[in-house]
């Protein structure tokens, strides 16, 4: 049988929380340089902020790969966020995996859209 208090017992499960701890963290620092970024682009642009400033904005290719890197790791960060929120408050399995593939269908939607958006496919 297995030790189950102490310092040699098994323990299960803790090694995701490094990892969404670190994907968090990583993910947040991505979106919080691409708001700076973006934020410096605005406050550059002469004149007043319409379509033509925002669609000058994200015409090259550059700011387009940057800002679909950012939406990738804001995908990333609400996926690791909602499984902690749905592991945590929703207790039978079933519904769990529900919530698991309808917030992924979603995610996966939204990403595709960013990229129709982006690139206009």
């Amino acid at each position: 049988m297995a030790t189950t208090y102490g310092p040699k017992r098994l323990v299960v499960g803790a090694h995701y929380g490094w990892r969404d701890w670190l994907v968090q963290r990583l993910s947040g620092i991505i979106m919080a340089l691409f708001t700076i970024a973006l934020l410096a682009q605005l406050i550059a642009s002469s004149g007043p902020i319409g379509y033509e400033t925002w669609a000058g904005i994200f015409a090259s290719q550059w700011m387009k790969t940057i800002t679909f890197a950012t939406i990738v790791a804001l995908i990333w960060h609400a996926w690791v966020g909602m499984q902690s929120i749905w592991m945590d408050y929703v207790k039978p399995d079933g519904l769990r995996l529900v919530f698991y593939l309808v917030t992924a269908f979603w995610l996966v939607a939204c990403g595709g859209w960013a990229i129709q958006v982006l690139w206009r496919l």
